[in-house]
């Protein structure tokens, strides 16, 4: 049963010329005035989602984008910020990229917003995707074989480093502690300080391919799944459903189907569906353009990939349109109560699905996201009376 909305903010700051014919993505360039502005745009859309009931506020880490969709570099830095100017929304990490970090720094850094902000941070673990980014900070993103290795090395520290008073780990990657003297004895653990005061730490990871090896993983470290919604497409991904259902039953735990899991939506109300979709027809586009040459959005040909880079090419050539996402319910367009029949069917056909996040695609405006926002607070979530209902702060 659905009983809470969440929405994601990837970090774009409002931007002109939008979709297939718009500016180029690798032609976009904004000064440094307008790429902060992705900060007071956050804090509005969180003011918002904190006043209209919703239950958590996620946003995405990431690095050297002067393109403008994703500034925010440290999510926990600014989900303190964040919780202390609104009153019960929740802000989870979505993601923080495990290879970019130091997996005892990040462990430390999370643990400070845990009780900073009395428990209002959830944690949230990523490989990445950009190359730019990763190999940056000297790790592998190109060998995804290593990548990998690397992203399941650092979870597991970070999973000792909240749970176990103290630990030590001697891996591939991470050798902790290292072999050294210190004040009289020979280091042999460690203990992190201070340990998250809220235990155990709640985890939530995106799950794009959901390989057997990659939610044998989730399992085993009680990792809650993410499907769709951000950078990727939208909308139930049943074969994951079922095999993330199958990976928990492997680790010994029972689940209806899409229990332990979030489905994302991109959304855009109207009056009718044929006024949502060319209202957000171009956003859709920017969403594509950025992040399926980045292998992010099934079923773009390699020649597809090229000509989505040229605005005189790609109206015509064949790219995913908003129409059809509508159509193959990965993107909600329409009056409310359309809406609403459609994730009442999700919310029967996975009845161990209790959260759903909406969002908006890169791009789309400040104005549009919040204007968005309350009205599908005000006539969408009170259609599933399940929903946990939000204190809600005065004016």
């Amino acid at each position: 049963m659905i009983t809470k909305f969440d929405s994601l903010f990837a970090g774009h700051v409002d931007m002109e010329n939008v979709g297939y014919a718009g500016t180029a993505v690798n032609d976009r360039r904004f000064d440094n005035d307008h790429l902060m502005t992705a900060f007071d745009k956050g804090e509005a859309i969180a003011k918002v989602l904190d006043r209209c009931g919703f239950d958590t506020f996620w946003m995405a880490e990431h690095h050297f984008q002067p393109e403008g969709y994703e500034c925010i570099p440290n999510l926990l830095l600014f989900n303190v910020h964040l919780a202390h100017v609104t009153k019960n929304i929740k802000f989870g990490c979505g993601f923080n990229i495990a290879p970019m970090w130091h997996p005892l720094r990040l462990a430390e850094d999370y643990a400070t917003a845990d009780i900073l902000t009395g428990g209002r941070v959830v944690f949230g673990l990523g490989r990445g995707y950009h190359t730019r980014e990763v190999e940056t900070f000297g790790s592998p993103m190109t060998d995804q074989q290593a990548n990998r290795e690397m992203f399941e090395e650092a979870a597991e520290i970070i999973f000792k480093a909240f749970n176990e008073k103290s630990f030590s780990h001697h891996g591939k990657y991470y050798d902790l502690p290292p072999n050294v003297p210190y004040r009289g004895y020979d280091l042999k653990d460690l203990t992190l300080v201070p340990r998250p005061k809220n235990l155990p730490v709640e985890c939530w990871q995106p799950i794009q391919g959901g390989t057997e090896r990659a939610l044998d993983f989730m399992a085993k470290h009680h990792i809650k799944g993410v499907i769709g919604g951000g950078v990727a497409e939208g909308g139930v991904m049943d074969k994951v459903m079922i095999d993330y259902q199958a990976a928990l039953r492997r680790a010994g735990r029972e689940t209806e189907l899409g229990g332990d899991l979030s489905v994302g939506f991109h959304f855009y109300l109207a009056d009718t569906q044929e006024e949502a979709i060319k209202a957000a027809s171009g956003f859709y586009e920017e969403n594509v353009k950025m992040f399926g040459p980045l292998r992010l959005h099934r079923g773009l040909s390699e020649q597809q990939m090229l000509d989505i880079a040229d605005p005189k090419r790609a109206p015509n050539a064949g790219l995913p349109t908003l129409k059809d996402a509508v159509k193959q319910g990965a993107f909600l367009a329409g009056p409310p109560e359309q809406i609403i029949e459609q994730l009442k069917a999700v919310e029967q056909q996975y009845p161990g699905l209790e959260r759903i996040g909406v969002s908006h695609p890169v791009g789309t405006p400040q104005k549009v996201v919040l204007e968005q926002l309350e009205w599908f607070s005000k006539e969408v979530m009170p259609a599933f009376k399940g929903r946990v209902e939000a204190a809600v702060p005065a004016d």
